[in-house]
This record gives C-alpha cells, structure tokens and sequence, in this order.
C-alpha cells in the first residue's frame, strides 16, 4: 500500500494527487518520530524504524495527521483517531531503562503526594542548559527531561517541574479538528493544585532570568 497517497484519498475523496511520493525508514529519527517534505511535485514520508511492524491503518493515520499539518488544513478521520490513541499508550511499552537520582527523588516525592504512587516512573534525565524548553514529556518514549539550569534547585521547584510534566503522561492530549492540545481545561486545573504553584513559578521565572551557561575551562 502506497501509505502518502492511500492517506491523500481518504482524506480528499475524488481529489488529484499530483506527487510522486516515496517512504524513507530512517535510524536517524528518534522513536516514532515521523516528518513529511513536499517540493517540486515530490512528497517524501520519512519515519523511525520504530514505525516499521506498525498496523498499516495507524499509519495512515500519522499520515494524514502529517498531511493536515502540511496543508493548514482541519479534520478528523478514523485512523487519525487511531494514530493519536497509539500515540498516547506508547509508554505502555517504552523501556523504562534511564533515571537520575535527584530527579527520581523528585518523582518519589511527587508521586506519593499527588497521585496516590499510582504513576508510573519514566524516564527521567536532565536536559541542555535550555532557557526556553525547562521541562519536557515525550510520548514516544515515557521520558521527562529537565533543562539543566535547575541543577541545584530547591526541592520544591524541582518538584513543580516534575508534576508538569506527570500531568501530561496521566492526562495525554485530547484532538480537535486535527489539532492535538496539551494544555487543557483539567490540565490548567489540576496543575492549580501544586501547593505554592504561584510562589514557585515566580522562583521559576527567577532563576531563568539569572541563570548563567557555565563555562568550559581548556
């Protein structure tokens, strides 16, 4: 099955495709991480090897969630849904073989106090020394990443960051007119209920503002 064109038509009943197009499996992407490239009459779907013994209906899900990214456009399908709802039990299956022991501490803590211990453990690591992106989940492989720059921080800072990014594992995402939204109306509420979340966001904001790339002495 010729997965680009196979997602086209589903998507755009009785509408030409006018692209050769091609799938490139990649070693390159991390896992099941897909991207998809349109130029002079081409279309090239390159996706992880992860994606390689997938159901080809999910496929064309991630597809058509690409093509609809590609083109601006808004819709939901079938195998969309499909694709979104592999997306969110992936880290049922992700190998949970990476921590660190100031983080795991912090999601010691964290879960035992917010989700009853109930919550799986990621993958935990700390990141680049990143101003921008200070904590991270990704779905695809059960990993929450903390920027570096919080290295030393207060327990209680390290604690609000972690609970963030829980929130996304228990909570997922929800799809809209072929648009994923992570920071829902219960995702904003419950992440409310960190104790000290006003005091703590400002300390955040602080010691981003402060934060200084450390030097490499040669």
């Amino acid at each position: 099955m010729e997965i680009i064109k196979e997602a086209f038509s589903r998507l755009y009943p009785g509408k030409d495709f006018d692209y050769d197009c091609s799938v490139r499996y990649s070693g390159k992407y991390g896992a099941y991480n897909a991207g998809i490239r349109k130029s002079s009459g081409r279309m090239e779907l390159s996706l992880s090897k992860k994606w390689k013994d997938i159901d080809e209906e999910i496929l064309i899900g991630l597809a058509q969630s690409l093509l609809l990214k590609l083109f601006n456009d808004k819709k939901k399908t079938m195998n969309v849904d499909l694709y979104n709802n592999f997306v969110r039990n992936l880290h049922l299956a992700a190998e949970k073989n990476e921590t660190e022991p100031v983080l795991e501490e912090s999601f010691n803590r964290v879960n035992e106090n917010y989700f009853f211990g109930l919550v799986e453990r990621p993958n935990l690591r700390w990141g680049n020394f990143s101003k921008r992106r200070l904590a991270t989940y990704n779905y695809h492989t059960d990993t929450i990443t903390v920027s570096s720059i919080f290295k030393g921080a207060e327990n209680k800072v390290l604690d609000y960051l972690v609970y963030h990014e829980l929130l996304h594992k228990k909570i997922k995402f929800s799809n809209k007119n072929g648009r994923n939204f992570h920071h829902t109306r219960e995702f904003r509420q419950k992440e409310k209920k960190f104790e000290g979340v006003e005091e703590i966001e400002k300390e955040i904001e602080m010691i981003v503002r402060t934060a200084r790339r450390p030097r490499l002495f040669i």
